[in-house]
């Protein structure tokens, strides 16, 4: 094996873009790509190391000695070492051993680039071609149509590894999961996924958001191309599949990006913005050019390389805020002298305007917990440009009321009706997502009050109204059948669940929600516009009942509901509607199949009764702690 020649994937211009924080394809030319080099097979490899004075490539190809195959220096001062090797090949093991100008100090680091890493606890990155034939045309063709803001959005939110396990109890791989995952989300109805982050991370209970490896998908579920394989699936059932996304904050682990070339490379070299006290791990550096090119390629990466049709992009409030965990005196305040991260808000923006820009038919979705303004608007009328952002005060407001007896209702029917005061300032999505069933918080099912079955009817009601309120929806895994356990990632959802009635009432149910979300207009056309509701009353207090309309373009399209949030059945209950006919029950949660008793609506028709401020009016049932939706 020769040692290096001297060669390069990158132009003059590819430099100039990179230190103007401009270039969003740095992945076409950095990291090592296994190519033929004036006859000869081999691989090419590039890293940024601006501090450095000498970049080695140590592998099983040289017994992991330093000096053997030693990179050279690009002359233009973009800090960029290169070179290819002759005789390195695909599945070649390697790291950069970095000798810094800064005190002496020696780095053994992975390639921030790699697209491919060794199996956790092993570190080193792995040479890997990213060859895959696509069958998802149909999908990426029409993916705009589906995937965009009026159109259903009902996500299944998944972490791989604990979703099933093998009767070892050891991982399903990506290729399993391509059978399973696809069926039973065509089965039940979902309209996407969300994978907890599958880029590569070392540590298990990080459940995937410290990552090493933002170009490689985690090799515990198998290759790279094996995930292709499973979005392909997804695809080609008509699924869409979003990446949580993690440009927040990295891990100190000392094959990571930290202090990578014995400088704060990536990291912000001021511990005030450079460091999480709360997660212990380092913050990106929003100010620094190559930085920021660094992160949009890897979100475009992801787009494009992985056919994702979604980013879901984590602790978006963290890097919004100087002062985020932060007690007076451990930050300090922008040139405006307020707590916003400037340098952060100017990213995030730049990257939505890249991705919407760059792939047809994507969306981001912001995890943003504060009252920030203008999150999901357009950044071209000062928004921060994400498609969505979730609705962590709709979220708290509804559990709190849940958790209650319903005898104690009545005084907290603001809980519920307050989210109607907000909920067209962004593109709302409702997540019950893997937050909320850890910790000590128990699962869904188990924070809800009352006997067996009320808890059950409780859960059924809890989702009927999620599926009727204006926005989009999220469900962690597990939460669609009912798991009575709090989620624990080193071990398979309780499946085993299922043989009772209640709990496959609860999928059951789920199913026909999702059926019925994707089939009615008026439940996701003006999802995100005031158009699309309308109370009936909101100030049935003593009854605990609220009924209100949900509207898409077509009238005759519109859905009443009924919420029913206490045990007692409401029989004969008139509520006004604005036109004359008769109405048809079209889902009702307290149906046998469900595990509910039973009651429903037939025949109903309208009379000329005015009530609730409309000249006609129609009397129903509504279950006990049920919800009923009619046409």
């Amino acid at each position: 094996m020769g040692n290096v020649i001297p060669y390069s994937l990158l132009s003059d211009f590819d430099i100039n873009l990179f230190k103007a924080g401009k270039h969003y394809r740095l992945y076409n030319h950095l990291g090592s790509h296994p190519m033929k080099y004036k006859g000869k097979k081999g691989t090419y490899f590039a890293v940024w190391a601006p501090t450095a004075k000498s970049v080695s490539v140590i592998g099983d190809f040289n017994y992991w000695v330093e000096g053997e195959h030693q990179l050279n220096v690009r002359w233009d001062e973009s800090g960029i070492w290169e070179g290819f090797i002759p005789g390195v090949e695909q599945g070649a093991l390697y790291k950069y051993k970095i000798h810094s100008h800064n005190n002496d100090i020696k780095t053994e680091k992975a390639d921030p680039f790699a697209r491919f890493c060794q199996h956790p606890p092993n570190t080193a990155s792995v040479v890997w071609d990213n060859a895959y034939k696509w069958k998802d045309k149909n999908w990426m063709d029409t993916r705009e149509t589906k995937n965009s803001l009026d159109k259903p959005y009902s996500v299944y939110e998944i972490h791989l590894g604990s979703w099933k396990r093998t009767k070892d109890n050891e991982f399903m791989s990506y290729v399993d999961l391509a059978e399973d995952l696809v069926k039973y989300l065509k089965e039940m109805n979902f309209t996407h996924v969300e994978f907890m982050p599958i880029m590569e991370y070392p540590y298990d209970p990080s459940w995937g958001y410290q990552l090493t490896g933002y170009f490689a998908p985690t090799s515990r579920f198998g290759k790279p191309e094996d995930f292709k394989l499973l979005v392909d699936k997804l695809h080609q059932n008509d699924i869409g599949v979003i990446l949580d996304w993690v440009p927040s904050h990295f891990p100190e682990d000392a094959h990571g990006l930290g202090f990578f070339d014995g400088s704060s490379l990536y990291e912000n070299p001021d511990r005030r913005r450079g460091y999480h006290p709360d997660w212990k791990s380092l913050i990106f550096n929003y100010g620094r050019n190559e930085v920021r090119a660094f992160l949009i390629s890897n979100a475009n990466f992801w787009l494009d390389q992985y056919h994702a049709d979604g980013l879901r992009v984590d602790a978006v409030a963290s890097m919004l805020y100087l002062d985020y965990s932060r007690e007076e005196g451990e930050w300090e305040p922008n040139i405006y002298g307020n707590n916003e991260n400037l340098e952060a808000i100017s990213f995030i923006r730049e990257l939505n305007q890249e991705v919407y820009s760059s792939f047809k038919g994507i969306q981001t979705i912001a995890e943003e917990s504060t009252s920030f303004s203008m999150v999901s608007k357009p950044v071209s009328i000062g928004g921060l440009g994400f498609g969505m952002k979730w609705m962590m005060g709709w979220m708290h407001d509804t559990l709190e009321y849940f958790k209650k007896e319903p005898i104690y209702r009545t005084h907290h029917q603001n809980d519920l009706t307050f989210s109607m005061t907000y909920a067209f300032t962004e593109n709302f999505m409702l997540p019950f997502s893997h937050d909320e069933v850890v910790y000590g918080k128990q699962s869904l099912l188990y924070k809800m009050p009352g006997d067996e079955w009320q808890r059950f009817a409780n859960l059924r009601l809890l989702y009927g109204y999620m599926f009727t309120h204006p926005g989009t929806n999220l469900i962690f895994m597990g939460g669609e059948f009912g798991q009575s356990s709090e989620w624990n990632f080193q071990q398979s959802l309780d499946w085993h669940l299922l043989q009772y009635d209640y709990h496959a009432g609860i999928q059951e149910l789920v199913k026909d929600l999702n059926k019925l979300y994707r089939s009615s207009p008026a439940l996701y056309e003006k999802q995100f516009s005031p158009e699309g509701f309308q109370w009936i009353d909101y100030g049935d207090y003593a009854n605990s009942v609220l009924t209100f309309i949900r509207r898409g373009h077509e009238p005759k399209n519109d859905l009443i509901v009924a919420c029913n949030f206490t045990p007692v059945i409401r029989e004969g209950y008139r509520i006004g509607i604005p036109k004359k006919g008769t109405l048809k029950e079209v889902f009702n949660s307290d149906a046998k199949k469900y595990g509910g008793s039973g009651s429903k609506n037939t025949g109903l028709k309208v009379s000329k009764t005015a009530w609730h401020g409309h000249k006609t009016s129609v009397e129903i049932t509504i279950p006990p702690l049920g919800v009923v939706v009619f046409q």
